[in-house]
């Protein structure tokens, strides 16, 4: 059973609740479970995604081990993340988006 983190960014207050009560809270907005089975995971996801389809405010990363994928890394997201994820030579790269410039 490998980790889970879920990474949240100015969600409604019952996605913490909600997270609060399967997966421990290490620091804010930031939720980690050192075992969870993929059919916890996607049953928690599946949640997750159907709140945020009716609210649709805020990010929610999920990220989790998985060896079929990029890194080793799975990655799921809804909303618009602060950061894109971009592949390269068989890893995730992080870089920021880039605003419009307005003159």
């Amino acid at each position: 059973m490998p980790l889970a983190v879920i990474v949240t960014r100015d969600v409604a207050d019952r996605f913490r609740g909600f997270l609060a009560s399967v997966m421990l809270e290490v620091a804010p907005t930031v939720y980690v479970s050192p075992r969870m089975s993929k059919g916890v995971r996607e049953r928690t996801w599946k949640v997750l995604r159907d709140w945020h389809g009716a609210e649709p405010r805020g990010s929610v990363v999920l990220i989790w081990r998985d060896n079929n994928e990029t890194g080793g890394v799975g990655l799921a997201h809804l909303g618009d993340p602060p950061k894109e994820l971009v592949e390269m030579d068989g890893m995730w790269v992080a870089r920021g988006r880039r605003q419009a410039r307005i003159l």
